[in-house]
C-alpha cells in the first residue's frame, strides 16, 4: 500500500482521498449518470467497486432490496475469486473470518452393510497447487460488505442506493445519455412512487429474473436436469466423523449428499438429494417441508446421527442450466457496428447449479472484466470498442462453465451402481476442480489479448489466462513478496519486465527497455500517461532480476523501473525484484533467461508476451486499445 507521498496519513490508509464525482457526493440519485448497475449482488457490486476507482465516472448502483443482504445464498469462494479479493485489499481479513477447505472425503455404501456409509477416501483440493490462495467457504453477504467497504473508501466514496427497484428502460440511438431507466422505490416513505434517469451505459445484475434482460428481450436458453436439492444451513448434533470436512456422499437407496462446513467452526451446509422430478410437477418439488428434507438427511447418514437443533436456511432448487445468447443489447448483425450500452453479468446472463460454487464466483470475473473497461472508456483512456470484449470473452466463459455443470450436476444425480468403477466419482471430482477453482478461463486474441507468438518466453504465463504469482525478494527492504499479490484493483496495467542475466548497470536489453520507457515518445509511459500525472498512473512496470537481491544496485537500475509519484516527485524504489535462491520465479514460471516482457491487464489476466527488445511491438499493441494521452 503506498501513501505519505502526497502528504503525511495518520488515519486508515485505505481512506483515500474523496475526489472528482466523490467531493460532495449528492445523497439522492441524480438524474443523469455514467452508470447504473442494477442489482447488488456479486457481479453487481465488484462493478461498483471497480468503478469507485475512477472518480471522473458518476456510478450509481440499485437494489430493490431495503438494506444489505444479511443472508448470503452462496458459500463457497474459489481460489480465483480470493486472488481478485486480493486486488479489493481484503482476502486476508476474508481468510480470517471463514472456513478452510483442504480436503474432501468420499463416503459410499458399506459392502458389508449397504444401508450403512462408509469413508473410502480423500482428495486434496489443490492437488497442483494452482494457487497459494485457499478454498473457503463463508457467506457470501460478508463479501458483499468488503466490497461495499472498499466502495465507500474510493475517491468517489460510493454506497448502494437501497429499496430502488428496476422497472424497464429504453435505448436512444444516440445523445450523451442514451439509456432511459424507469425505477419505482419498493420500500421506505416513497414506496410506489416512480422515477426516471438517464444513464450512457446500464449493467443488469438482477439475478435470474432479470428485469435488465427482460427489458432487451433476451431469454435464457438451456434446460432443467429434472432433478431437485434441498439446501440446509444447519447448527447440529451429530457423530459423523467428517462433518467439519467437505464430503460428497453417496448413499445406497437415499440419493446423495454434499457437505459443505462453513465458518464459525459449527454452522454448516447440506445439499440434500430429492430425487428426480416428477412430469408436470408445476413447481411443487420447491414447496418439500424442511422436515422432510432433514429426513431424508438422516437416511443418506445412516449409521450416523444427525440432530438437527437449527435452521438457520433452507431452500429447495431444481437443477437448471441456462445461458444467454448475448451478454449485451447489440444485435449479432449489428457487432462491430455499434458500441453496447446495456449490459447484463452474472446470473442474468448464465444459471447452474450451486454445488461447484460458480454462481458468485463466475458473477464476480463477469463484473470485474467489465467494470475496467466501462471506467477506462468513459475516462477516455481506450475507444469504446473496447466494450465489445465484454460480451466475446465472457460469453464463451459462460458456455464452458454451462458445460462443466452438466457433467457435474450429473455425476452428483448418479445412484452408486451407476458407477463404472469405485474410483470414477473421484476422478469426475478431479477433471472439473481446476475448473471450478477459476483458472482454466483463457480468453482469445482480440484488441487486449495478444497471440501466442512468443509464449515460449514465458511457458508459466499463458496469455489469455490469469497472472499466476510466485514469491519474489523486493530489493528495497529485503521482504519476500507475492508478485501478483502487489497487483491491486486501481485500474491499471501492469509491465513486468522478466531481466535478462545482466546486473543493473551493464549494457543489456533489460537497460536499454528502461531507459526507452522514459526517455521515448512512443513509450507508453509517455504516450498514455497524462501530463503532470505520477510516472506510473497508468501502467505499474515492475522489473526481477536473476541475481541475488544482495547483488543488485538500486542506483544501477534504469529510472524507467523507478516511477516519480506525488507533489513532491518521490522515487519508488519498490518495483524492484530480485529471484529467490529457494523459490527462483524464473525456472517456476518457465521464463527464458534472455528476458521476457509480460503485460497483464486491470483484471489480472496475461495480454501479451514479448522479448525485451520488441518495443515496438509492444506499443503497437497497446496502441490498439490505449488513447494518446499527450
Amino acid at each position: 500500500m503506498k501513501y505519505h507521498h502526497h502528504e503525511y496519513v495518520s488515519r486508515d490508509p485505505r481512506i483515500q482521498d474523496a475526489a472528482g464525482v466523490g467531493i460532495d457526493r449528492p445523497e439522492d440519485l441524480p438524474d443523469t449518470v455514467d452508470v447504473l448497475i442494477v442489482g447488488a449482488g456479486p457481479a453487481g457490486m465488484i462493478a461498483a467497486a471497480q468503478l469507485s476507482q475512477f472518480p471522473g465516472v458518476t456510478t450509481r448502483i440499485i437494489d430493490r432490496r431495503a438494506s444489505r443482504l444479511e443472508v448470503g445464498l452462496a458459500d463457497g469462494m474459489q481460489k480465483r475469486s480470493l486472488e481478485t479479493f486480493d486486488a479489493f485489499g481484503f482476502a486476508e481479513r476474508l481468510m480470517a473470518e471463514a472456513c478452510h477447505i483442504t480436503e474432501t472425503a468420499f463416503w459410499k455404501p458399506d459392502p458389508e452393510t449397504p444401508t450403512n456409509i462408509r469413508r473410502v477416501s480423500r482428495l486434496d483440493e489443490d492437488p497442483r497447487q494452482v494457487s497459494e490462495y485457499p478454498h473457503l467457504t463463508v457467506n457470501h453477504a460478508r463479501v458483499l460488505d468488503y466490497f461495499a467497504e472498499f466502495m465507500a473508501y474510493a475517491p468517489t466514496r460510493m454506497k448502494p442506493d437501497y429499496g430502488l427497484e428496476f422497472q424497464g428502460l429504453d435505448i436512444a440511438p444516440s445523445g450523451d445519455h442514451p439509456v432511459e431507466v424507469r425505477l419505482a422505490y419498493s420500500t421506505g416513505p416513497k414506496a410506489g412512487q416512480e422515477r426516471r434517469i438517464r444513464a450512457r451505459y446500464v449493467i443488469g445484475s438482477d439475478g435470474a429474473h432479470s428485469g435488465v434482460r427482460k427489458a432487451l428481450g433476451l431469454p435464457l436458453h438451456g434446460e432443467s436436469a429434472n432433478h431437485a436439492w434441498g439446501v440446509l444451513d444447519i447448527l447440529a448434533e451429530t457423530d459423523f466423523p467428517d462433518v467439519r470436512v467437505k464430503c460428497a456422499i453417496q448413499s445406497e437407496s437415499h440419493g446423495n449428499i454434499l457437505l459443505i462446513p462453513r465458518e464459525g467452526g459449527f454452522l454448516f451446509r447440506l445439499y440434500v438429494d430429492l430425487g428426480d422430478v416428477a412430469a408436470g410437477d408445476k413447481g411443487a418439488v420447491r414447496r418439500t417441508p424442511v422436515e422432510q428434507t432433514i429426513a431424508r438427511a438422516q437416511q443418506i447418514f445412516h449409521p450416523y446421527r444427525l440432530d438437527v437443533r437449527h435452521v438457520a436456511w433452507y431452500s429447495v432448487y431444481e437443477v437448471g442450466h441456462r445461458l444467454c445468447e448475448r451478454f449485451d443489447d447489440v444485435p449479432q448483425d449489428q457487432v462491430g457496428l455499434r458500441t453496447p450500452r446495456v449490459f447484463i453479468a452474472g446470473d442474468a446472463a448464465h444459471t447452474h447449479s450451486a454445488k461447484a460454487g460458480q454462481g458468485t464466483n463466475a458473477s464476480m470475473q463477469d463484473g470485474f472484466n467489465l467494470g475496467w473497461k466501462l471506467g477506462h472508456v468513459l475516462e477516455g483512456r481506450s475507444p469504446e470498442s473496447l466494450l465489445a470484449t465484454y460480451a466475446t470473452e465472457r460469453q464463451q466463459i459462460g458456455r464452458d462453465l454451462i458445460d462443466q455443470d452438466k457433467l457435474w450436476a450429473a455425476q452428483m444425480a448418479k445412484a452408486p451402481e451407476d458407477f463404472a468403477s469405485q474410483a470414477e466419482f473421484e476422478d469426475a471430482y478431479l477433471r472439473i476442480t481446476e475448473f471450478a477453482q477459476g483458472f482454466m478461463t483463457q480468453y482469445a486474441p482480440s484488441m487486449i489479448t495478444a497471440r501466442p507468438d512468443d509464449q515460449a518466453l514465458a511457458t508459466g504465463f499463458p496469455i489469455g489466462k490469469r497472472f499466476w504469482s510466485a514469491e519474489v525478494m523486493r530489493v528495497a527492504d529485503a521482504n519476500r513478496r507475492h508478485l501478483g499479490h502487489e497487483a491491486k484493483a486501481d485500474g491499471r496495467w501492469r509491465l513486468y519486465v522478466f531481466a535478462d542475466s545482466a546486473a543493473p548497470g551493464v549494457a543489456s536489453p533489460t537497460a536499454a527497455l528502461g531507459r526507452w520507457l522514459t526517455e521515448s515518445p512512443e513509450s507508453p509511459l509517455r504516450r498514455h500517461t497524462p501530463a503532470g500525472a505520477d510516472d506510473n498512473a497508468r501502467f505499474d512496470v515492475k522489473v526481477i532480476y536473476q541475481q541475488d537481491h544482495t547483488q543488485i544496485d538500486i542506483g544501477q537500475v534504469p529510472v524507467g523501473f523507478i516511477p516519480r509519484m506525488g507533489p513532491y516527485r518521490l522515487a519508488d524504489v519498490e518495483n524492484i525484484y530480485a529471484a529467490l535462491p529457494d523459490i527462483d520465479i524464473f525456472d517456476l514460471r518457465g521464463v527464458d533467461r534472455r528476458g521476457a516482457l509480460v503485460l497483464v491487464r486491470p483484471d489480472q489476466y496475461v495480454a501479451q508476451v514479448l522479448p525485451l527488445d520488441a518495443m515496438d511491438r509492444l506499443a503497437a499493441f497497446i496502441g490498439t486499445f490505449a488513447v494518446p494521452q499527450r
